[in-house]
Order: structure tokens, then sequence, then C-alpha cells
């Protein structure tokens, strides 16, 4: 059984719980994959990130940068949360880019 999360300036009141899902490397560093976290009522996603960063500080160092996925649709840091939301933190993903630099045909030399 899973305990709920709540922020550390909660104070009771109305709240929303979300489902809070990690991937990859942020799975990894948290050394768990799901939390479920309660939020005062009006949480928006941001709230969200912050509240994962100060249980998990290792995760990012800046919440804005976080790339977050509610109920599988990438979303803004302002989008509002809905009681038993699933959000996702997916981490950057590093590589190689999908665009090759090829010279062109038309370009002669010079």
């Amino acid at each position: 059984m899973r305990g709920i999360i709540k922020p550390v300036n909660y104070t009771g009141g109305g709240a929303l719980i979300v489902n809070i899902k990690l991937f990859a490397s942020y799975k990894e560093k948290a050394g768990i994959s799901d939390i479920e976290m309660s939020l005062p009522n009006g949480a928006v996603v941001s709230d969200a990130a912050q509240e994962l960063l100060r249980l998990h500080p290792t995760l990012a160092g800046d919440s804005s940068r976080l790339m977050i996925a509610v109920n599988e649709e990438y979303q803004e840091h302002d989008y509002p949360l809905s009681e038993n939301d699933e959000v996702a933190f997916i981490p950057p993903v590093s590589g190689g880019s999908l665009e090759k630099e090829v010279p062109s045909p038309l370009m002669g030399e010079g």
C-alpha cells in the first residue's frame, strides 16, 4: 500500500490526489516509479513538479525545465490538475539530431 505524500506547506482543507509516474532516469534516481501525491485544490502542474523536486532533489535542478504529461498529453506548467490525474515526468532524451546536415548539390565551389 502506498502512502499519500502531502506538500510541506499543506494546511488541510480541500485537496486533490494525483498519481505521479516517473520514467527512465527519474525512476532510477528516485528509486520508485509511482507516487500518490496530495495537492491543494487549484494546483497546477508546476505545483506537482516543485513538490516532486522537494522530495527528490536529484531528479533535476530546475522544475520549470521538466517535461510533463497529464493523462498522456504534454502540458504546460500552468495547466490545472484534477482529482486522479496521472502526471508523468519524462526525462530529457540525449542523442543525435534527427536531421542530418547534407551539403546541397546546388551549391557550387567558389
